[in-house]
This record gives C-alpha cells, structure tokens and sequence, in this order.
C-alpha cells in the first residue's frame, strides 16, 4: 500500500486562508478577523495564567526545580511558564498547575 504524501499547495504566510479555501472574500475576511480575535484571546488569557504562576512562584521564592516538583512539571515547563511561551502550552495545562498551588481559576463571562 502506497501513502500518498504529495504536497499539493502551501499557503504563504500572511494570506487569508479562508479565501483559499474557497470561501467568498467578504466572508473569508470576516472569518478572518474573528479567527484573529479568538487567537489574541486566547494568548491574552495564557499570559494571564502564566503570569500567576510566576507571581506564586516569586510569592514563595521558589526555585524552578523547586515549583517544577510541585506542579509535576519539568522544569524546562516551568521556565517556559516564567517566559510565556504560550504556545507550548494549554489553557487546561495551565488551569491544572494552577489548581495544584491552590489557586483554583474562575472563569466570568460577560
């Protein structure tokens, strides 16, 4: 059995991908901008997450090692928290070492 692994197209960086797929062009730049908004959202709310875990880390003058034992990290995870690498991470990883320090996250909508 043979796997076709023929790359066919690659979309440029900074092109409307939505306009690739066919989508007509109002509506693939209103996909667009809302696609644009849901990200920076969610990287405003990671570095939001990191940002605690950083306070709680300085808070208890921890160590990374030290923080790493407690949220059941590696430590290269904890220095990618006090760095915001927020790619690397989910917002559910961040909740669970949240919740591992005691600082359980509430979210509000509205």
């Amino acid at each position: 059995m043979n796997i076709d692994t023929e790359v066919r197209h690659i979309t440029k960086a900074g092109s409307n991908i939505f306009l690739e797929l066919g989508f007509p062009p109002e509506e693939a730049k209103r996909l667009q901008a809302e696609s644009k908004l849901q990200i920076n959202d969610t990287q405003l709310l990671k570095e939001q997450l990191m940002a605690e875990l950083a306070s709680w880390m300085e808070e208890n003058h921890l160590k990374q090692t030290e923080a790493a034992e407690i949220l059941m990290v590696s430590r290269p995870r904890v220095s990618d928290v006090v760095n915001k690498k927020t790619s690397k991470f989910t917002i559910d990883a961040l909740v669970g070492m949240l919740s591992r320090v005691g600082k359980p996250v509430t979210l509000s909508v509205g």
